[in-house]
C-alpha cells in the first residue's frame, strides 16, 4: 500500500537520479603533500604513556611474519605460550603485561643517561613484530610454530643500512622475545644454531638450573628412557634438550641468581648441570662478591666474542618485588641489582634474549612485575645499540690507523 503512494512514486525518480549522480561523479582525492604529511605527523603522531594502541615503548607495528618485506634490526616478539609450566600457568599473558608495563617508555624520552644514548633513536630500527599465534591445545604443535618463527625472523635481513656496514655484528637482526614460560628458550636456541652455523652461549638468570633430565618429574605413565615423550618439553628441561642437541656451547655458558631446591637427597643436579657445561652463581654469592663479583665471573667465562643467548627468568627476581610468575622463590635479587649486572655485562656478543616467566594474574594492581620485565626489555635493548656503536667505532679505529700506518 505504502509502495502505491503518489508521494513516493513522485519521489522516486528524484531518489534514483540523486544515488546515480553520487556513483557517478566521484571525485579523486588528491594527494598529500609531504609538507601537509609532516604536519599531521606533528600535531598527531605522539602519544602520552596511557594513550595509544598498546605496543612495546609505543613502537612501530608490524607482523613480521607475515611481512617478509618489513626491515628492523632489532625486533620485539611475543611468545604467548605457558602450557609447559610445572606450578601456576599464566604466562601466556606475559607479552600483553610486559607492553603495558612499558607504555611510559617513548622514543622522545628515551634517553639512557648511563649509556649516553637513545635506543629507540639511535642506529638500530627496532619495530614491535607482535605475537606468535601459538597454540595452547598441543605442545608439539607449539614448539614447531615457535620454531619456525624464530627461524623465520632470525633468517631475515637487517635494515639495508646495517647490511651495507663495515661491522659484522649488525649484519643480523636481534630479537627478544617477551614470554610466554621459559620452554620458548629451546625452539629460539634452535634457530640461533641454524642461523650462526655454531653452538652460542648462554647467560642465564633465573632462580632455577632449567637443566633437569624431564624424568625428574616422575610419573608411572611414561618410559623414562624415551626423550621423544612429549611431556618431557617443559619449562625445566628445555636446556637439557638444548645441551643434548648440541645447541649450548659447552665451557661458555652461565647460570645466575640460583636458589633452587634440587631433586632427591644429593646434589645429583648440579652433577648434571656440570656435565652439560655450566657454571653457577647462587643468588647468596653477592652477598660475597657483589655485583661486581657477579659481573666479573660472567664475563671472564662468557668472553665477548662467542655469540650469546641471553635468557631472563623474572623469578631471578625476589617475589616481594616481582610476585607475579609461576614459581616464585623467596630471597632473590633486587630489581637493582639485577639491572645493574645487566648493564655490567653489555660488552657480550648478545643475538638473542627472552624475558619470561611474566604471569600478571599473580601480580599486583601496581603491575610491579610487568614494569620490571619491560625496564629490563630497556636496558638489554640500550646494551645491543650501545654494542653496535662499540663495534662500528671498534672498526672505524682500525681504518684510522691503517690510514697512520700507510
Amino acid at each position: 500500500m505504502l509502495l502505491t503512494s503518489p508521494v513516493l512514486l513522485w519521489l522516486l525518480p528524484a531518489f534514483v537520479v540523486a544515488h546515480s549522480t553520487h556513483h557517478t561523479h566521484h571525485v579523486e582525492q588528491e594527494p598529500f603533500s609531504p609538507e601537509r604529511l609532516e604536519e599531521l605527523e606533528r600535531k598527531w603522531g605522539t602519544d602520552w604513556g596511557f594513550s595509544g594502541i598498546s605496543t612495546f615503548a609505543h613502537l612501530p607495528h608490524i607482523r613480521c611474519l607475515t611481512h617478509p618485506e618489513a626491515e628492523y634490526d632489532i625486533g620485539i616478539i611475543g611468545a604467548p605460550f605457558d602450557t609447559a609450566v610445572s606450578y601456576r600457568p599464566g604466562a601466556r599473558f606475559g607479552p600483553r603485561a610486559i607492553r603495558a608495563g612499558s607504555s611510559r617508555q617513548t622514543s622522545f624520552r628515551g634517553f639512557n643517561p648511563r649509556a649516553n644514548l637513545n635506543p629507540y633513536t639511535s642506529w638500530a630500527k627496532i619495530v614491535d613484530c607482535g605475537d606468535i599465534p601459538i597454540t595452547p591445545f598441543d605442545n608439539a604443535l607449539a614448539l614447531k610454530q615457535m620454531s619456525e618463527a624464530f627461524q623465520e625472523l632470525g633468517a631475515r635481513p637487517p635494515t639495508s643500512k646495517s647490511t651495507s656496514s663495515s661491522t659484522a655484528y649488525l649484519h643480523k637482526p636481534k630479537l627478544l622475545t617477551l614470554g610466554g614460560d621459559h620452554s620458548i628458550a629451546l625452539p629460539a636456541l634452535r634457530a640461533l644454531k641454524q642461523i650462526y652455523g655454531q653452538p652460542v652461549a648462554v647467560v642465564h638468570f633465573d632462580a632455577h638450573l632449567d637443566t633437569w633430565h624431564p624424568a625428574k618429574y616422575p610419573s608411572a605413565w611414561i618410559d623414562p628412557t624415551d626423550s621423544s615423550t612429549q611431556s618431557f618439553f617443559n619449562h625445566g628441561s628445555m636446556f637439557w634438550f638444548a645441551a643434548t642437541e648440541g645447541l649450548i656451547a659447552n665451557g661458555s655458558s652461565v647460570h645466575a641468581g640460583l636458589r633452587t631446591r634440587l631433586s632427591g637427597d644429593e646434589a645429583e643436579d648440579y652433577v648434571d648441570d656440570t656435565q652439560q657445561g655450566w657454571v653457577r652463581i647462587a643468588t647468596d654469592d653477592i652477598d660475597e662478591i657483589g655485583v661486581k663479583g657477579v659481573i666479573k665471573t660472567i664475563m671472564e667465562r662468557v668472553g665477548t666474542e662467542m655469540p650469546v643467548y641471553l635468557s631472563i627468568d623474572i623469578d631471578v627476581i625476589d617475589p616481594g618485588m616481582a610476585p607475579g610468575t609461576g614459581t616464585p622463590e623467596p630471597g632473590g635479587w633486587t630489581t637493582r641489582e639485577l639491572i645493574r649486572i645487566l648493564r655490567g655485562i653489555e660488552g657480550l656478543n648478545v643475538v638473542g634474549a627472552d624475558i619470561v616467566e611474566v604471569s600478571p594474574a599473580y601480580d599486583g594492581a601496581a603491575e610491579t612485575t610487568g614494569m620490571a620485565a619491560a625496564q629490563i626489555a630497556y636496558e638489554i635493548l640500550t646494551s645491543i645499540v650501545r654494542k653496535g656503536l662499540m663495534e662500528q667505532a671498534k672498526i672505524g679505529d682500525g681504518k684510522a690507523k691503517g690510514k697512520d700506518e700507510l
